[in-house]
C-alpha cells in the first residue's frame, strides 16, 4: 500500500479533502444524510469552522457572501430534499453573481435511488440550470478527484456554483484514498492582438465610457485597473451592486449604472462612441432593461472582457470581445497610454452630475432615510463593509452612499431578498476586525431575520439597519403604477423588531427621527464591540416616501393622469 494512502469513511475523507484545498470556513445546516462528514468536521474542528446555521437560505447567501468577500469558494452543507431546496436561493444568487461556491447536498443511499425515497430529488436536474457543475459522488475512493474538479470549475474563468451530492451510503464506506492538492485559479488572459486593437479603439474614441463589474477581481487587479483609468481620463461607472471596484471619490467615478440610473448617466451610456465593458455581463439590471444598448449590435463599439467565453456575444455582439481574466486584462493595460484630453470637459461633466446625483432629496416624514445613509457615508471607516438586501429600501444606498475600498459592498445582483442579515454575518465571521453593517427592509429582514441566533452564536458583531414602511415597498411601487390606488397583497403587519432583536440576545433600538440615529448608531456599535453580539436599529420611515427620488402619491397621481 501507497504510504500516502489512509483508510477512512465518506466523510472523513471529504473532510480532509476540503480542508487540502483551503477551506477553514464551511457554513450549512446539518442533516442525518452526511452525518459522517459532521464526524469528520469532529477532527478538524481546529482548521476549518462549521458554521450551524438556522436555515439553509440563510446558510447559503452566507456561504456566497463568504465567496464574493474573500475570493475564494465559499462552501455550503445542505441536507437532501427540503434542506436542497431551501439552499438552492443562494446558488442562484452566486450563479448570477459570478461568485466561486461548493454545494454539498445528501442524498438518499444508492440502494434507494429511483424509487422516489424519503426526500429524494435528482439534483443533475434541479440544480442544472443554475450551476456550473452538477455530479453525485458514488464511490467514496473518488471524494477528492470530485473535490479537486469542484474547486478547479468552481474558480475557473467566470467563477460559478458547483454543487456535489453525496449518497448516504458512500459517506459510510470506507476507503483507502490519499488528498489531491490544492486546486489552481485557471483564467485566460488577453492576446497581442487583442490589445493592440483595443489601444486603437480607444486612441480613437471622442466619447468614450466604461463599465467596471462582474466577479472574479482581485485588490492588485482593482487598484492597477484604478491607475489606468486616471491615467486615461477615462469617465468610469459600476455595474449593478459592484460600485466598489472603483474608489467612489475617484475623479474618473461617474455613478452606478444599474437600477435608478441617474438619466444624464444612462444617457451617457446610450451616446458613448466607444463603450469598454470590464467584468459585467451587460445583463437587465446593468443595461436598463436592454435599452442602453441595442440587441444584437449596439450603437456604440463595445469592447467587451469577460472571462466566461459563454458570455461574449450571448446578447451583444462586440466589435472587439476579449476572453479574459480580469488581472490578467489589467496586467496586459499595462504597456497602453490613451491620451484623455480630448474628453477631459466630459468627464468633469459627467463628475459633477454624478456629485450632485448623490445628494439626497427630502421626502414626507421626520425620519429621512437620505440623510442617514448620507452620515454613514461621513462616518463610517473606509473599510467597513455594508451589506445590503433587495427591495426598494436599497436605492438609497446604490444612490447615496460611497464604497471607497475595493470588496466593501456585498449585495445580490440577482436581486434575492434575504441577503443582507446572511451576508453581514458571513462579512463578520470571515473579517471580525472590520465594521460590518446589515441594511434591510421589513419585508427583506423577515426572510432570513432568525440567522441573528447565528450571528449571537458566533460573535458576529453586525449592526442590522432596518427600514421599516409597512409593505413590500418595490411591489406596491410598481402595483401604483400600473393599477393606482388598487392595493393588495403587499401590505405587511410587522412584530416589534427591537424586542425581537433583544430576545436573541442582541441589542435594539427605535429611530423615528433623523436627529435620533447617530446616537442611536454609536451606541448600537458599542455593544457590538462589548459583546461580540448583533444589534439592530429600526427605521421607522413614512409609507408615501417610496425610492429616493419620489413618493408614492405622486407615481399614484401621475398614473390616474395617464389613464
Amino acid at each position: 500500500m501507497r504510504d500516502d494512502l489512509k483508510i477512512r469513511h465518506g466523510g472523513k475523507i471529504l473532510a480532509d479533502a476540503l480542508v487540502a484545498q483551503g477551506v477553514d470556513l464551511a457554513f450549512g445546516v446539518p442533516g442525518e444524510s452526511f452525518l459522517p462528514v459532521l464526524d469528520g468536521f469532529y477532527d478538524l474542528r481546529e482548521r476549518c469552522r462549521f458554521i450551524v446555521c438556522r436555515q439553509e437560505g440563510g446558510a447559503s447567501y452566507m456561504a456566497e457572501a463568504y465567496g464574493k468577500l474573500t475570493g475564494k469558494a465559499g462552501v455550503l452543507f445542505v441536507t437532501r430534499g427540503p434542506g436542497a431546496t431551501n439552499g438552492a436561493v443562494g446558488a442562484h444568487t452566486a450563479f448570477q453573481d459570478s461568485t466561486p461556491m461548493v454545494v454539498f447536498i445528501g442524498q438518499v443511499g444508492n440502494d434507494f435511488v429511483e424509487r422516489e425515497a424519503f426526500q429524494e430529488i435528482d439534483y443533475r436536474r434541479m440544480y442544472g440550470p443554475m450551476a456550473k457543475w452538477v455530479a453525485q459522488v458514488d464511490r467514496a475512493e473518488r471524494i477528492p478527484e470530485y473535490v479537486s474538479h469542484a474547486f478547479h470549475t468552481a474558480t475557473a474563468g467566470r467563477p460559478g456554483p458547483v454543487v456535489l451530492a453525496l449518497p448516504e451510503d458512500m459517506l459510510f464506506s470506507q476507503a483507502a484514498v490519499s488528498d489531491a492538492p490544492h486546486h489552481k485559479v485557471v483564467r485566460p488572459a488577453p492576446s497581442a492582438d487583442d490589445m493592440r486593437e483595443l489601444s486603437g479603439l480607444l486612441a480613437g474614441a471622442e466619447r468614450p465610457l466604461v463599465i467596471l463589474g462582474g466577479g472574479g477581481w482581485d485588490a492588485n487587479a482593482v487598484a492597477a485597473m484604478r491607475g489606468f483609468l486616471e491615467a486615461s481620463s477615462l469617465p468610469t461607472g459600476c455595474a449593478f451592486r459592484c460600485q466598489d471596484l472603483l474608489d467612489n471619490r475617484s475623479p474618473v467615478y461617474i455613478g452606478d449604472v444599474g437600477i435608478g440610473i441617474n438619466p444624464k448617466l444612462a444617457q451617457r451610456v446610450k451616446q458613448a462612441d466607444v463603450l469598454l465593458v470590464v467584468g459585467a455581463r451587460l445583463g437587465e439590471m446593468t443595461t436598463s432593461g436592454y435599452t442602453l444598448l441595442e440587441v444584437p449590435v449596439p450603437r456604440q463599439k463595445l469592447i467587451h472582457v469577460h472571462a466566461g467565453t459563454e458570455e461574449l456575444g450571448r446578447v451583444y455582439q462586440a466589435t472587439l470581445p476579449i476572453n479574459s481574466g480580469y488581472p490578467q486584462f489589467v496586467d496586459a493595460l499595462a504597456g497602453i497610454r490613451v491620451d484623455g484630453s480630448l474628453w477631459d470637459a466630459q468627464l468633469k461633466a459627467a463628475r459633477a452630475e454624478y456629485e450632485a446625483w448623490i445628494e439626497p432629496k427630502t421626502l414626507p416624514g421626520e425620519l429621512q432615510y437620505g440623510e442617514i445613509i448620507r452620515w454613514l457615508r461621513a462616518n463610517l471607516p473606509e473599510d467597513a463593509i455594508v451589506a445590503g438586501g433587495a427591495g426598494n429600501f436599497a436605492s438609497w444606498l446604490h444612490r447615496h452612499f460611497q464604497y471607497l475600498r475595493f470588496r466593501t459592498q456585498l449585495g445580490p445582483t440577482n436581486g434575492s431578498m434575504g441577503y443582507g442579515v446572511p451576508a453581514a454575518i458571513a462579512a463578520k465571521i470571515a473579517e471580525p476586525q472590520r465594521t460590518v453593517i446589515a441594511l434591510t427592509g421589513d419585508g427583506d429582514f423577515l426572510m432570513t431575520g432568525q440567522e441573528l441566533a447565528t450571528a449571537a452564536q458566533f460573535g458576529a458583531g453586525i449592526v442590522v439597519l432596518l427600514v421599516n414602511n409597512g409593505m413590500y415597498g418595490t411591489i406596491r411601487m410598481h402595483q401604483e403604477r400600473e393599477y393606482p390606488g388598487r392595493v393588495f397583497g403587499t401590505a405587511l403587519e410587522n412584530p416589534d423588531f427591537v424586542a425581537l432583536a433583544r430576545a436573541f440576545g442582541g441589542h435594539g433600538e427605535l429611530v423615528e427621527r433623523t436627529a435620533e440615529f447617530a446616537p442611536a448608531f454609536a451606541r448600537s456599535l458599542e455593544f457590538t464591540h462589548r459583546r461580540n453580539k448583533p444589534a439592530l436599529i429600526e427605521l421607522r420611515i413614512d409609507p408615501d416616501a417610496i425610492s429616493p427620488g419620489t413618493t408614492l402619491s405622486a407615481l399614484r397621481a401621475a398614473s390616474l393622469a395617464r389613464k
